[in-house]
């Protein structure tokens, strides 16, 4: 099997999953195609929509005391959560993370599906995770934490794909050499290139997952979308979970 990495899904965290939720879908134009009562056990409720075949996931801590909790504290809120990355051979990734001083964090093992969470920490701006559903290479395959039939809930006409994330750090570089080590991308100036997302590292006060960037159909019409939603829009962006969402 050839290698590969790519993104699969961005989870952003917020206090309570409304109204995030329903603004997500309403100004870009997005379904939701599951929501995953197994994250219950962590003191989480979630809910994904897919845009394309990247899953955007918003994640809800309902009790005290929860990992997304202490994040939302520590951050006042402000930055994304995770980024998971598919990929051939999570384990593997996982025990060149540990030999970098990156901790393993949770092991998820729900077959055919394996995921190997990272931990903060030691990732830097979010938790990082691979993962590798088995006999599910194809992109629009099966993917278990998007439910079971999530490729019926794509919706193109308002927004397209989801084609970068933007993390700050007071030292980019260092950070974008950081997780290109983790991830197994050499940084290109200081941005990770993967085959369906780059991630852009800029300079900020400190380390988050800041912004998301969108390719859509009509811009002026998702900025309007996003002011009728009561959100605060400059220039071609908006603040919405946490992140900055920028559509182009």
């Amino acid at each position: 099997m050839a290698p590969y990495m790519r993104l699969r899904q961005i989870c952003l965290v917020a206090p309570q999953l409304a109204p995030v939720i329903s603004d997500i879908a309403e100004i870009m134009g997005l379904a939701v195609c599951y929501r995953d009562g197994n994250v219950a056990k962590y003191g989480l409720e979630n809910a994904l929509l897919p845009v394309d075949t990247i899953m955007l996931e918003v994640v809800a801590p309902f009790k005290g005391g929860t990992t997304a909790g202490r994040f939302i504290e520590k951050t006042g809120g402000r930055g994304g959560y995770m980024a998971i990355f598919c990929c051939n051979d999570p384990d593997e990734r996982g025990r060149n993370a540990n030999a970098l001083g990156v901790r393993t964090a949770n092991v998820i093992d729900h077959a055919p599906y394996h995921g190997v969470q990272l931990h903060p920490r030691d990732c830097r701006a979010a938790f990082i995770e691979f993962n590798h559903t088995e006999g599910s290479d194809d992109i629009l395959g099966a993917y278990p934490p998007a439910g079971p039939d999530w490729q019926k809930f794509i919706r193109k006409d308002v927004t397209q794909a989801l084609t970068g994330v933007e993390m700050q750090s007071p030292d980019p570089q260092g950070l974008a050499e950081h997780w290109g080590k983790i991830i197994g991308v050499a940084p290109e100036g200081a941005e990770l290139k993967l085959p369906n997302a780059t991630f852009r590292f800029v300079k900020g006060a400190s380390e988050i997952m800041s912004a998301l960037e969108f390719r859509v159909a009509d811009r002026a019409s998702v900025l309007h979308a996003a002011k009728a939603r009561g959100l605060a829009v400059a220039g071609s962006e908006f603040l919405l979970g946490g992140v900055t969402f920028r559509v182009g």
